[in-house]
């Protein structure tokens, strides 16, 4: 499609069971013109044959990536288009029809504007209750985000956008050098931070980052993230990735054992005072186990302080 004003991108990896209906809602955008780019990261169940029937469709392009890393495929999103606003989708989500053109207006009212992102609700699996373990912090791990119905400029890093409803600028994005590889999902390692990490780059630059209630998306939660171990597994990366991030900013050194304690120190305390909360004190358990992971890699970088992150 030629001068697109926006380019709808997926990255996906073996998620064919929602990939369908995260196109769909694609295809039913209202007052845009936009295109849709499926990058198909590696996937080995039915990912291509998911797509094809919407290849139809003139605004829908389906590319290949092979190499296993979410910032690879984003960054191979961004190469195919030539749209000046790159808007990404996960696999297993669902954009409200206004989505595109809540983005687009931000952009073109707002020339400072490098990274923009929605509201997040969930959807949870059919028969199933959430588990009453889970706080509302927990949530925000499955994709939940809520900053109110109003629009807000973020100037704490901490409440960026969630990756999975999430635009930037392609001059910004192209002037920072792209997705930073150390800091994407790779396969079944749930690395992050990146999204939180490109809000310190524009905030630090003099660009703006916005919260924008009506750019609405609804985030499927798979049975399988509804376990306690999925929890702990995901903090344990959110702590690496922590670990990542303040290397890439050169904090890294012996004051990184004392930060990484006091915060384990910290979830451990207040997992045990709140027990006769069950979602409270798990919720300070999965924070402080986060922490050995961050301990871990700080320890890591310490023996060997010039081993860069690994991959």
């Amino acid at each position: 499609m030629s001068n697109p004003q926006i380019a709808a991108i997926i990255c996906t990896h073996n998620r064919d069971r929602y990939l369908g209906d995260a196109i769909e809602s694609l295809l039913a955008q209202e007052g845009v013109n936009y295109e849709v780019l499926i990058v198909d990261n590696g996937s080995t169940d039915q990912t291509k044959e998911v797509v094809a029937p919407f290849l139809s469709k003139s605004q829908v392009r389906y590319v290949y990536e092979p190499i296993l890393e979410l910032s690879v495929a984003r960054n191979r999103g961004t190469e195919e288009t030539t749209a000046p606003i790159l808007a990404y989708l996960d696999d297993d989500a669902i954009a409200s029809s206004q989505w595109l053109r809540v983005l687009v207006d931000a952009y073109e009212q707002k020339e400072k504007l490098a990274i923009a992102g929605g509201k997040v609700t969930l959807i949870w699996p059919d028969k199933i209750t959430p588990p009453t373990w889970i706080s509302e912090g927990l949530a925000g791990a499955l994709g939940a985000y809520d900053l109110g119905d109003k629009v807000i400029s973020i100037t704490n890093p901490q409440l960026t956008p969630r990756g999975l409803n999430y635009s930037l600028r392609r001059s910004f994005l192209e002037k920072i050098g792209g997705f930073d590889a150390n800091l994407g999902r790779i396969g079944k390692k749930l690395l992050s931070n990146e999204e939180l990490f490109m809000t310190e780059l524009a905030l630090n630059q003099g660009w703006e980052v916005f919260y924008l209630p009506e750019a609405l998306v609804a985030h499927n939660v798979a049975p399988e993230r509804l376990q306690r171990s999925w929890f702990l597994s995901r903090s344990w990366w959110q702590g690496v990735s922590e670990c990542y991030r303040e290397e890439i900013a050169g904090r890294t050194g012996i004051k990184q054992l004392g930060r990484g304690g006091e915060r384990l120190i910290r979830g451990l305390y207040k997992s045990l005072k709140y027990l006769g909360n069950s979602a409270e004190s798990f919720d300070n358990l999965v924070y402080a186990y986060g922490q050995i992971g961050y301990l871990k890699e700080a320890l890591q970088l310490l023996v060997k302080p010039s081993q860069s992150p690994k991959k």
